[in-house]
């Protein structure tokens, strides 16, 4: 056996898994195949055996011939010590945790590590064929075909679509790439036996969010309560009741009861948050400034509000650490944001990772 050939051996043996029968020079090595196991007998480099048939042809050639079989319990066993066996694990594809994502409950695997997992097994040919131009007669749907090969021979191959209707605002204007991506997103979830949904196979973070779950928008609300007019009228009638000159009053809407002698309002009264005007502020915001006037500073809007925890969704992030956040840059929580702010830190988590 030449030196070139035992290096080939042993690179060979190095993935092959190794048992030691307890107390004795026998072991058994698993096939690359994983399906049998050839028995060895090794005291020593000079007096071993292996059952396999390469052993046997080589070995009347060549009495210091030795098989994969043999080179891997020989580098399973420690330098001087023959009762203590490293078991070699044969490589198997995996997927990394880090390509796995959840939403509402559900996994989801990236295209990332599909192509991973791809390479891992060995990927040799990737093609892609467009099938369908997105032209206005077929809703601008794109249509490809992804075929994958592996270089022992296994092929695999699907179709992806994509249209305005089910992709991102932001990528519908690469509707091509998108079908591509999905097509191949496709065929390798097959050749890597993943059952996972790719994640970029989703038009819209809506499509798995449960119908039972309660939208994010509502579990928290910047909708206040105001009072009805009866009740601010009778609040206000118990008040004035009370005062003793009401003559004094400014208000034209105040009158004496002749009969009762209380005061009462003869108007209407408009409901909490819509007496004063936002332009009728005075600037220092005690009602004694210099006439001078200034508007009320807007709060966030409901379409920011709403684009704000949809953002949230998709980037994964919980409402406690958008609230954090929050707290960190604007010393206020979401409630309190306003519209300027809302729309600096909805910039800021486009941009967060």
């Amino acid at each position: 056996m030449t030196a070139q050939e035992a290096i080939k051996r042993n690179e060979r043996s190095q993935n092959l898994k190794v048992f030691h029968l307890e107390d004795s020079p026998w072991y058994y090595v698993e096939s690359e195949e994983g399906k049998i196991c050839y028995k060895i007998c090794y005291n020593n480099e000079s007096d071993y055996f292996c059952n396999c048939g390469d052993f046997a042809r080589g070995f009347q050639k060549d009495s210091t011939f030795k098989c994969k079989h043999i080179m891997a319990v020989m580098n399973s066993i420690p330098e001087g010590d023959t009762a203590s066996v490293n078991y070699l694990q044969r490589f198997r594809p995996k997927l990394d945790d880090n390509f796995i994502k959840k939403i509402d409950e559900k996994d989801f695997v990236l295209y990332a590590g599909l192509l991973d997992v791809a390479h891992q097994k060995n990927l040799c040919l990737v093609d892609v064929e467009l099938i369908q131009y997105p032209l206005e007669e077929n809703k601008f749907t794109a249509i490809c075909k992804a075929r994958v090969e592996t270089m022992d021979g296994k092929r695999f191959s699907d179709v992806g679509d994509a249209n305005p209707q089910n992709c991102n605002s932001k990528v519908a204007k690469h509707l091509i790439r998108m079908a591509s991506t999905r097509a191949k997103a496709r065929a390798f979830r097959d050749m890597d036996n993943i059952g996972m949904t790719a994640l970029e196979e989703l038009g819209d973070l809506n499509e798995v969010i449960s119908d039972n779950r309660k939208p994010l928008s509502a579990e928290k609300s910047n909708v206040r309560k105001f009072a009805r007019p009866e009740e601010e009228n009778s609040r206000t009638k118990k008040i004035n009741s009370v005062k003793p000159n009401p003559s004094a009053s400014t208000d034209p809407s105040l009158e004496k009861n002749d009969e009762s002698g209380e005061t009462v309002r003869t108007k209407p009264v408009e409901p909490a948050g819509k007496q004063v005007k936002s332009s009728q502020i005075p600037e220092n915001g005690n009602g004694k400034g210099n006439g001078k006037t200034k508007s009320a500073v807007p709060m966030m809007s409901e379409a920011q509000k709403s684009a704000l925890y949809n953002l949230s969704r998709r980037r994964g992030i919980t409402l406690e650490d958008i609230e954090n956040r929050s707290m960190e840059k604007y010393g206020v929580s979401i409630e309190q944001l306003t519209s300027e702010h809302a729309g600096e830190f909805i910039r800021y988590l486009q941009l967060a990772s």
